[in-house]
């Protein structure tokens, strides 16, 4: 038997580097066995997944030197390798549990399973479809499809026993099947869930073992019960122990930066953050620090993989770093700084925004210093004095650039037209004049009240750098609490309301 491992990645945001890590341990797992590493898209949520967003997981994977030998870009002998372009292949399978009686047509409204769950939760029962539609007949479902309704293909899910799961790391593992809910498999725009495209592609493509974060054990039950019903062998599976923040949450960017093209604008070496990756609660059998891709694969045992939840710690990433800096040649040094901020279109960019406001070469550094650091410097460190603003009180401050910090989140594209729409949008919204709004971002970016064009230059910075400035202007000022959050957020939805105005009435 051929190992053969995947990663599958959705493509509906920037790469994180949690997909680094279940990456690096699929990748080392099947190559320590002389097997395969796969790489899937799982673009089934069409409203979020872009091509910007996949050809951004593609690019920090294969920075990070971590390839695969079956893809979207590569091909391979299961292609197609995207979900969104197998739709007729799970539509099949969802039709095979369906005539085997494993799964049933479901056309319970969204409102109805909200106040089924609202219920479930005030008798403190676990949230779970109650099975309202599990007992239509043939001829109910036939006559409320072709009459239209929309509906959803659910799996059965037993109501009493309990399910066994044997993890490669944990053991065995009980879930009773009461905790575990009759999954959608197929959505009404016809596509699948995670769980049903999951095994189905796993089964099609020969994967041999899962290895995935543990916030999926619970959904162990579900897959386990689908390869039941299909009749297949399940793969084996192994549940790796979440990243945490230094604080032991879950690895959020709310806290931590958590995308691998932040890291790597930030100048940090690919082999370094593989190396800490590598680290994350798994360890050479001599202990060392310091190690390569090839090392980690020549000695990778995955029984050394502690259960513990691996602290993703920045300053000791950074000092992992200057050890790989300080191994290089000055020049192979010379080299990583070329390729890290020598590309020419980007220098261009810069070039141009700094040309207006320089006289001399030598004036180039003042100007353009702040593209090429990780984060603002100013001539003293910035503080909350350094935002004082004549109109603004810092408490609007800090609202003004934590509301932006979450608008320019949910771009799809970053340029410099969708920064500038997104900031005047919220300007006008928020009725702050423009003149007054746009100052803070200024010292937040560039550290000065002095600088090129403040949207021109978040638009050349990139959207990694531009959220990390924001976030530490933020807690520079004070950071933000949950009642603020709660508050700010409903704020945040409330502003982008269409006002309707009848009569001269704005409602």
């Amino acid at each position: 038997m051929t190992v053969r491992t995947r990663i599958a990645p959705s493509p509906t945001g920037f790469p994180h580097v949690g997909t680094a890590y279940v990456a690096l341990f699929n990748l080392c797992f099947a190559r320590q066995h002389g097997g395969e590493f796969i790489l899937r898209i799982e673009d089934t949520d069409q409203t979020r997944s872009t091509p910007e967003s996949e050809q951004m997981i593609l690019d920090s994977l294969r920075w990070l030197g971590l390839n695969w030998t079956e893809g979207p870009d590569i091909g391979g002998k299961h292609a197609p390798y995207r979900q969104s372009e197998r739709r007729e292949i799970y539509t099949q399978h969802a039709n095979i549990l369906l005539e085997k009686g494993h799964a049933f047509n479901c056309f319970c409204s969204e409102a109805r399973l909200t106040e089924v769950r609202n219920a479930q939760m005030a008798n403190k029962e676990t949230p779970r479809y109650d099975g309202h539609c599990l007992h239509l007949t043939a001829e109910e479902v036939s006559q409320r499809i072709a009459a239209g309704e929309p509906h959803v293909v659910r799996m059965k899910v037993p109501t009493e026993g309990i399910c066994h799961i044997d993890d490669l790391l944990r053991g065995a593992i009980e879930i009773p099947y009461e905790q575990v809910d009759m999954q959608v498999l197929l959505k009404q725009d016809g596509l699948p869930t995670y769980h049903l495209a999951n095994v189905v592609d796993d089964h099609l493509m020969e994967i041999t073992h899962v290895l995935r974060g543990e916030e999926w054990i619970s959904s162990a039950p579900k897959h386990k019960l689908l390869y039941q019903y299909f009749g297949w062998d399940m793969p084996v599976l192994c549940h790796l122990p979440l990243l945490r923040n230094p604080d032991k949450s879950k690895l959020s960017k709310r806290k931590n930066p958590t995308s691998i093209t932040y890291y790597r604008d930030m100048g940090f070496l690919p082999e370094a953050l593989l190396n800490y990756l590598g680290r994350m609660g798994w360890s050479m059998p001599d202990e060392r620090e310091q190690f390569t891709l090839s090392e980690m694969i020549e000695h990778f045992d995955i029984q050394r993989v502690s259960l513990g939840g691996p602290i993703f710690d920045v300053e000791k990433l950074t000092w992992l770093n200057g050890l790989w800096i300080r191994d290089l040649s000055p020049a192979a040094l010379l080299d990583k700084i070329l390729s890290w901020r020598g590309n020419r279109a980007q220098l261009e960019k810069i070039t141009a925004a700094i040309q207006p406001r320089i006289n001399t070469l030598s004036d180039a550094a003042d100007w353009a210093g702040f593209f090429f650091n990780g984060s603002p410097k100013a001539t003293q460190p910035l503080t909350a004095e350094s935002f004082a603003h004549k109109k603004l009180t810092q408490d609007q401050v800090r609202q003004v650039l934590q509301l932006s910090l979450w608008r320019l989140e949910r771009l799809m594209q970053w340029n410099e037209e969708t920064v500038k729409a997104t900031l005047m949008t919220l300007s006008e919204q928020m009725e702050i004049k423009l003149r007054d709004f746009m100052p803070s971002f200024f010292i937040a970016i560039a550290g000065s009240s002095t600088s090129t064009p403040v949207m021109e230059s978040m638009a050349i910075l990139g959207a990694d750098l531009t959220y990390a400035r924001l976030r530490q202007a933020v807690e520079i000022l004070g950071g933000v609490s949950k009642k603020e959050t709660s508050e700010w957020q409903k704020l945040d939805i409330s502003l982008n309301e269409p006002k309707i105005i009848d009569e001269g009435v704005e409602k």
